[in-house]
């Protein structure tokens, strides 16, 4: 298992993250109520949102995911899930999920820095 960095899961360096995906959930979830195309291409900037929080928040050396590790920060299935959304991210379903595991792992990172402490 890979463990967190507790220097990488404090707020001040996973908030603009969280912010970030906040904003370009809205695009998403705006692209698939007008159904302009353009939800494939802002999941693709999303999931690569998510890997670099994954990465950031991570105790190694890797700048990619490395799907065959289990990873403390990832919530459970994280890594099933994600390879499930990558399979299909112009999917409105995708979206939910992408936009539920920000959510789980935003709740996990602060269960962790509680632990740590």
């Amino acid at each position: 298992m890979i463990p967190f960095n507790p220097n990488t899961i404090q707020k001040e360096v996973v908030d603009p993250l969280f912010a970030d995906w906040e904003q370009l959930s809205k695009q998403i979830h705006e692209a698939h109520d007008e159904r302009n195309g353009q939800a494939s291409d802002l999941m693709l900037k999303g999931i690569h949102l998510y890997e670099q929080l994954i990465i950031t928040t991570s105790d190694q050396e890797n700048t990619e995911i490395n799907q065959n590790e289990d990873y403390e920060v990832l919530p459970i299935n994280g890594m099933e899930r994600l390879s499930f959304i990558k399979a299909r991210p112009g999917q409105y379903a995708c979206y939910r999920q992408l936009d539920e595991l920000f959510k789980e792992t935003k709740k996990k990172l602060a269960r962790l820095r509680v632990k740590k402490n």
